[in-house]
């Protein structure tokens, strides 16, 4: 019993000796490939090949727009423009019912002369006890009396004046005119409607001024800045043509994540041009993450940056693709990118980001 309690110990003593031989000799082959993995790294170079354009969509539209609306309640009596039409500044558009207006302007125009006339009374009691006054035949209580009479006539009088005012310029959203000229783009109402306040009834776009309003992407709107070019081009008509940034809009908390921006378009070229057109706009950038050379100076992304200590350095392609940490001497700081004085020539790569931790000599396979 005792020599086969021995063998059969033995046998498994080998057989579990084999078993981590082969754990071990697969970990480290497990281990080996994962430190040949080369990483993934995206390079910068100061050639010419930093610029590129972005690329987005977006729509012709009238450079000023305006919706014709009123701030009354009423039926509209007269509304003969129809959409297409040509309308001068000032043309009369529609008319809203203002019977109950002109109903309280009488009435105002009447009180008005109720206090005019009141204020007459007035003012001869007034005048007629400061003479009596002077004379020492009225006292100062009767003069005083007489003065406020007076004063409160007045004031009934302007309280009078302001009403007519106010029901004047109610008056004025009852005829709508076009506050530019333009051409109609859409009816919203027809004559014998409900007109509500702020309900628009026509649309008007000022003729002849267009731009292109287009939506950029929360990581290239740093890129664009406004009186920068740009090519717009419209496939419908088969055009190109250039335009130049006028407004980037600052946020983007009602408009999806998106920038809005617009993009002015020269009155020489608006020829065959429609609102409502879809368009390509192709604006000119500097690559994100490329070195720019401005002047003599050389600058790269603070990113790209690697800091130990005292030092300052990044990583420079080397031989057989691999990772090289080269220092270099920083200068000022413009923005998100940093001024090289020395240690990176002008034409050399340098490593802007990676998909993994870098070290000298580690394999990089460039994206």
């Amino acid at each position: 019993m005792t020599n086969n309690f021995k063998k059969t110990f033995q046998i498994f003593t080998g057989v579990g000796l084999l078993a981590l031989t082969a754990c071990s000799s697969n970990e480290k082959r497990e281990t080996e490939a994962v430190t040949n993995t080369p990483i993934v790294v995206t390079v910068g170079t100061p050639s010419g090949s930093d610029q590129k354009e972005l690329n987005i969509s977006g729509k012709i539209e009238a450079s000023q727009s305006v919706n014709i609306s009123t701030r009354v309640m009423g039926y509209i009596t007269m509304l003969k423009v129809k959409v297409g039409d040509r309308v001068a500044k000032g043309q009369l558009l529609a008319t809203i019912s203002n019977q109950d207006m002109l109903a309280k302007r009488a009435q105002a125009d009447a009180m008005i002369e109720e206090a005019q006339a009141a204020l007459n009374s007035a003012q001869k009691d007034y005048d007629r006890f400061t003479v009596l006054y002077k004379q020492q035949s009225a006292t100062e209580k009767e003069l005083d009396n007489v003065t406020l009479q007076y004063n409160a006539a007045k004031s009934r009088l302007e309280g009078a004046k302001q009403m007519r005012n106010e029901v004047n310029a109610m008056l004025g959203y009852t005829n709508l005119k076009a506050p530019f000229a333009g051409i109609v783009t859409q009816k919203l109402a027809e004559a014998g409607n409900m007109a509500n306040p702020g309900m628009p009834i026509l649309v008007i776009e000022q003729s002849g001024s267009y731009q292109v309003s287009a939506s950029v992407p929360e990581n290239s709107i740093s890129q664009i800045k406004q009186g920068g070019t740009a090519t717009i081009t419209i496939s419908a008509i088969g055009k190109s043509i250039p335009g130049t940034i006028t407004q980037v809009n600052q946020s983007s908390e009602f408009t999806g994540g998106q920038y809005l921006i617009k993009v002015a378009i020269a009155d020489k070229d608006k020829v065959g041009l429609y609102a409502g057109m879809y368009a390509n706009v192709a604006i000119p950038v500097v690559q994100k993450g490329t070195v720019e050379i401005d002047g003599d100076r050389l600058m790269v992304p603070v990113s790209s940056i690697e800091f130990k200590d005292q030092l300052t350095g990044l990583y420079t392609i080397g031989s057989n693709n691999t990772a090289l940490l080269r220092w270099v001497r920083l200068g000022k700081t413009y923005g998100a990118n940093v001024e090289v004085l020395s240690g990176l020539g002008k034409n050399e790569q340098f490593v802007v980001s990676a998909d993994g931790k870098l070290y000298n000599g580690a394999q990089v396979k460039i994206k």
